[in-house]
């Protein structure tokens, strides 16, 4: 009885998901309707005239697209000058900080009552949803589900004002319920990795975990020290483990080393794309990857198409222009109080009935500097092909450019530290440039003849590399993420320095 309860409880979360995938358009104009309503409160509705905005065109026509030095201002007003109805017209009591991947210093994004309830945690409740729809044999309610995310602390910019990473945050205001289900908040909100690693590792190795939430990078390091720890598999330890809710970073690099550690037929992997910004997408069927766009969680959604992405007056276009197959970087309009915003994400929709869509990588993560136009998708395909082909496994990677000189043409150098290093570095190259060549016409053409591309430099670090140059720069654990493609050298270079300074 508990069990048909529980599962229908999960299944009625799917609801909400196909009302909004029936009637998509006008789900996101009665959103817009709504956070202009809202919007007309604020000193920043007053600024750009959201009281003579009707609709659409001219809130695309009237309000300008924003980054975050654009919004800076408006947080000072919040943080510094103690003003209320600034960008929203509740208070702003939290603000997450973001991972930082494309720049040093942490981006303070700020997070509402109702970005928080009726945004991250109704998508959540979604993605619960559509997992029960096609599992409803699920049973990982009935145990502990581990949560590995960032740390909260008390933000000394003002009183009553806390800040952590946004996963930190939606478990620290999680109602009780929910909450006696996952990692004891005293663990899971640590400000210390090393110390939390610990701690989780002596907790979980005890607890019936049947569910796993976290970026799989840092779950995987987690997982491999649960392992050292206890000389036990995974599926010793938890037998009734069930399913890996996942997001922040591609999970294709990984994906063997997880089949092989938790060496499970029932062991299920779920995608989702929950940013410092909100919660967006969700794996819509266990047959694909591509995800769902959240389009009832107070997100009002607009795209840059490729090309676009760093003119300073880009054209935007709202969801019913979309087209799938093409590259769009994505512009929110949040009840957090973020305006036409640019987060930096690129995606590419493989459907538009309903709007799924796939994470291609970042705006200012890529590589250009020959005319490739290399994106993270890319990396990450050809180096799981590369993979697959030579039986080899990888931790972590990073790419940059190497520049012309004298004597040698231009190419990419690529520093990978591997699980399981191939036999063969030769062929793994010649798979990696064979895989690159196949899913990008721009690469392909620039390495014909090796006349301005020559062949993927590849560096072999030893492991533990990653880990350790992450934690020189504060940033271990959380939605914290090695950036992948960069189009200068600052990564490569202070990962070599780093090297070289242990040597």
């Amino acid at each position: 009885m508990i069990r048909k309860i529980s599962r229908n409880i999960l299944t009625s979360y799917y609801r909400p998901v196909e009302k909004f995938v029936k009637n998509p358009l006008g789900t996101q104009q009665k959103t817009l309707n709504y956070l202009l309503e809202h919007g007309r409160n604020t000193m920043y509705g007053t600024e750009y005239h959201f009281d003579k905005i009707a609709g659409e065109t001219e809130f695309c026509r009237d309000v300008p697209v924003t980054s975050y030095e654009d919004l800076r201002p408006w947080l000072e007003k919040i943080i510094k000058e103690k003003q209320t109805n600034v960008l929203w017209d509740t208070p702003v009591r939290w603000f997450a900080m973001s991972s930082g991947t494309t720049e040093d210093k942490s981006k303070y994004i700020p997070v509402t009552r109702e970005s928080l309830f009726n945004g991250s945690y109704r998508a959540g409740y979604h993605m619960l949803g559509m997992y029960a729809i096609h599992y409803p044999d699920s049973a990982f309610i009935f145990g502990k589900t581990l949560v590995l995310g960032g740390s909260q602390q008390v933000n000394q910019i003002g009183n009553g004002i806390y800040t952590g990473d946004i996963s930190a945050i939606m478990m620290k205001n999680l109602p009780a319920p929910a909450r006696r289900r996952r990692t004891p908040e005293s663990i899971a909100l640590l400000p210390d990795w090393e110390e939390k690693l610990q701690k989780l590792t002596d907790y979980a190795i005890g607890t019936d975990i049947r569910a796993m939430v976290g970026v799989p990078s840092w779950m995987l390091v987690l997982l491999k020290k649960i392992v050292e720890v206890t000389g036990r598999p995974v599926t010793d330890i938890w037998p009734q483990l069930e399913v890996f809710f996942h997001g922040g970073v591609s999970f294709l690099p990984f994906q063997e080393q997880y089949k092989k550690i938790i060496s499970s037929e029932r062991m299920r992997y779920w995608e989702t794309y929950n940013a410092s910004e909100g919660f967006f997408g969700v794996q819509f069927t266990p047959e694909s990857k591509d995800m769902l766009l959240m389009l009832d969680n107070e997100v009002y959604y607009e795209f840059i198409p490729a090309g676009e992405w760093d003119k300073p007056h880009p054209d935007v276009i709202p969801l019913r222009d979309v087209e799938a197959g093409k590259q769009y970087a994505i512009v929110i309009s949040t009840s957090g109080g973020l305006w036409r915003y640019k987060i930096g994400d690129t995606i590419e929709f493989t459907s538009t009935d309903p709007y799924l869509f796939k994470l291609t990588g970042r705006t200012r993560q890529f590589i250009n500097a020959f005319g490739e136009e290399l994106i993270v998708d890319n990396a990450d395909r050809a180096i799981n092909e590369a993979c697959s082909q030579t039986r080899a496994k990888i931790t972590e990677y990073t790419v940059a450019p190497i520049y012309f000189d004298d004597n040698n043409n231009g190419a990419h150098e690529w520093l990978i530290e591997f699980e399981t290093t191939p036999t063969d570095i030769a062929q793994f190259t010649s798979v990696l440039d064979k895989s690159l060549k196949e899913l990008n016409s721009d690469y392909e053409a620039k390495r014909s003849y090796n006349l301005s591309l020559g062949m993927p430099v590849i560096r072999i670090i030893e492991k533990g590399v990653f880990y350790d140059w992450m934690k020189l720069r504060e940033k271990a654990g959380g939605q914290n993420k090695v950036p992948k493609l960069s189009n200068d050298r600052r990564f490569v270079d202070s990962i070599m320095q780093y090297i070289a300074s242990k040597s």
